[in-house]
């Protein structure tokens, strides 16, 4: 009797743990976030390896189709105002941020919102939770 309660019980653990906790197919998995005041959206791309994300790849995009990079900011490819781009790769900074602390932690919950980039907080939120609906079994 002892022996099958000693089975079961981790057996039992493993259940609940596998039942309550997401489940995703392995591959590379992309999501959106709805535009901002500007129309400019976020893409996310999610690698998952046995169940869990191994990459993540965040970009925001202008309307326009231009990347928000390095040159975000500048105008006509020269920085007319400090403030405003030092503004602009703030958020840039921010997006690579975002990246890093998903991946560490695996929880969107432990992502800390970067003062100044909030709007891209919101759209890389938006975006993984539509990478990680289009992931799940």
């Amino acid at each position: 009797m002892n022996t099958q309660r000693g089975f079961l019980l981790p057996v039992l653990a493993l259940l609940l743990f596998a039942c309550g906790s997401p489940r995703y197919a392995d591959g590379v998995f992309t999501g959106r976030s709805g535009a901002d005041d500007t129309g400019a959206y976020a893409d996310v791309t999610l690698t998952i390896q046995n169940g869990l994300v191994a990459a993540c790849r965040f970009v925001t995009i202008q309307k326009d189709g231009t990347v928000k990079d390095e040159n975000y900011g500048k105008v006509n490819g020269e920085i007319s105002s400090a403030d405003y781009y030092a503004k602009a790769q703030l958020a840039v900074r921010a997006m690579k941020t975002y990246e890093e602390q998903y991946l560490r932690s695996g929880s969107l919950d432990q992502v800390d919102v970067i003062s100044g980039a909030t709007i891209a907080y919101n759209q890389f939120t938006e975006a993984v939770e539509n990478a990680l609906g289009a992931a799940r079994k």
